[in-house]
C-alpha cells in the first residue's frame, strides 16, 4: 500500500508542471493574446498602436526580471495605461506561471 501512494504522489509531482504550462497559455490566450499576440511578439493592432515591446527579444528578456514581471502584471504598467492591473483578477500562482511563460518567447 505504501509503494501505491507513493508511486501516486510521485506521479502527481511529475505531472504538475505539465497541467501549469497548459493553464498558463490558456491564461494568456484569454488574458493577454489580443495585445501580446500568441508568442509575445505585439504583432496585433493594439500591441502596434501602443508600441507595445517584443517579448521575444533578447535584450528585452535579459533586462527584465521575473519580479518586474510579475509586477507588471499584479499592479500594471506605468509606461502603457492600458496594460492593467491584473492582482484582483488572478492568484499569485497564476501570475507566476504566466512569467514562465513569458520567458518561453525568448528568440531562438
Amino acid at each position: 500500500m505504501t509503494t501505491r501512494l507513493c508511486l501516486l504522489v510521485s506521479t502527481l509531482l511529475l505531472c504538475a508542471p505539465v497541467a501549469r504550462a497548459e493553464d498558463a497559455a490558456e491564461l494568456w490566450g484569454k488574458s493577454c493574446k489580443s495585445c501580446h499576440g500568441p508568442d509575445g511578439r505585439a504583432q496585433t493592432r493594439l500591441g502596434q498602436k501602443e508600441a507595445i515591446v517584443d517579448m521575444s527579444q533578447a535584450a528585452w528578456q535579459k533586462a527584465e526580471t521575473d519580479a518586474e514581471l510579475r509586477a507588471v502584471i499584479a499592479n500594471g504598467s506605468s509606461r502603457n495605461t492600458k496594460m492593467k492591473a491584473y492582482k484582483d483578477r488572478l492568484t499569485p500562482e497564476q501570475m507566476d506561471a504566466l512569467v514562465r511563460y513569458i520567458r518561453t518567447f525568448k528568440a531562438k
